[in-house]
């Protein structure tokens, strides 16, 4: 059995019988197993007090904290819950990447903890909309609600069970402000004071800035994907239907970082335990850091669109940031060449607001008299 490490106040404890687990959706779970017990789950962020103080209780034989039931498993012939059980076995659902599965499931469970016994050829799109805007603080949930009935009924339709799709004419909401916030320079600068190259934070930043990658390619990334100085990777994000495949050069910034950092052995980045971590492990984790180093409104997904701007500022064009980032249109990239060409003239044109600038003299009017 497998014996954990960790600090507390008085040095290095070593916490015995704590196993790793991974579940079908790649989620990382950790447990107490002891002989002659059962296995105990164990819910907090491993090598904090919290997660010490819940291995001693479960040491000690406490009850873990009961889940939450599952749903019913069968739904009635001709209810949303059967429509749904239909979607899951079908090939357009089953061609979906794990992560994607696993996100449409939760949403699809929740409708189906209120209205999963209704009849589904009754929905109407006013009650989708009236559910959609019962999310309107919450745009993003919103609009993946508003695609998951989408899908469910556009297999319905294709497979003769639903004569229309009553969410295909609701329209999604807009999002608030710019989605996540993107990283200035100041802020990397300031996140690199705190991390310094050799630690693993510093590794997982410079992975993802001078990568441009979302951090489901990053928690992958390992030297299997490098190779005389270029690394090249099939992003995670619809590998199962239409994959993008990336060749992209191993920068001298990431190269000195990754020379001087531990890494794994198939990923750059392992957890406690020397696995990989889960994407949304990844996410917690680096934000925690971020925590550290004083920046509280930075986030993972924020440096790569951190990169995209750099990049556009620095002349990339719409095509270049797509080869960089594996966009397969052009309307996310013109998003960061729109803004950088806004810069770029902005700089130049000021000058005309000047007195002192390349603008006509005070009292003078270009083309005639004053």
């Amino acid at each position: 059995m497998p014996t954990f490490r960790m600090r507390d106040g008085s040095g290095s404890i070593r916490l015995k019988h704590v196993i790793e687990d991974t579940d079908r959706h790649g989620n990382v779970r950790i447990y107490l197993r002891r002989p002659g017990h059962l296995k105990v789950r164990l819910r907090s962020q491993p090598g904090t007090e919290d997660f010490l103080a819940e291995y001693r209780a479960a040491m000690m034989g406490a009850a873990p904290r009961a889940p939450a039931g599952p749903l019913e498993r069968r739904g009635s012939k001709g209810s949303f819950k059967w429509l749904c059980e239909q979607y899951y076995v079908s090939a357009e659902y089953q061609r979906l990447s794990g992560r994607t599965k696993y996100v449409r499931r939760g949403i699809l469970d929740r409708i189906c903890e209120k209205n999963g016994s209704k009849p589904y050829a009754l929905m109407e799109p006013r009650h989708v909309r009236r559910m959609r805007d019962e999310m309107a603080a919450r745009p993003e949930a919103a609009n993946g609600f508003v695609k998951a009935l989408r899908q469910v009924y556009a297999f319905a339709v294709e497979y003769e069970l639903a004569q229309r799709n009553p969410a295909r004419d609701v329209p999604y909401l807009k999002a608030k402000g710019d989605g996540f916030h993107s990283w200035t320079m100041e802020e990397v600068r300031q996140f690199e004071d705190h991390h310094p190259i050799g630690s693993k934070p510093r590794l997982a930043l410079a992975l993802m800035l001078y990568t441009g990658q979302r951090r489901s390619d990053i928690v992958r990334l390992g030297p299997q994907h490098i190779k005389e100085g270029w690394i090249t990777l099939t992003q995670a994000k619809n590998r199962d239907r239409k994959p993008v495949t990336l060749s992209i050069p191993v920068l001298p910034e990431l190269k000195a970082v990754l020379d001087a950092t531990p890494t794994g052995n198939l990923a750059f980045l392992v957890t406690a335990f020397g696995k990989p971590f889960t994407s949304n492990g990844f996410g917690n984790w680096f934000r925690k850091h971020c925590d550290e180093a004083g920046l509280k409104h930075c986030s993972a997904h924020g440096l790569r669109k951190a990169g995209a701007a750099l990049a556009a500022e620095n002349g990339a064009t719409e095509r270049q940031l797509m080869a960089i980032f594996g966009w397969t249109t052009m309307k996310e990239a013109s998003r960061y060449t729109r803004a950088a060409r806004q810069k770029v003239l902005a700089a130049s044109g000021m000058k005309l607001l000047s007195r002192d600038g390349g603008g006509p003299e005070r009292g003078e009017v270009r083309g005639g008299e004053p």
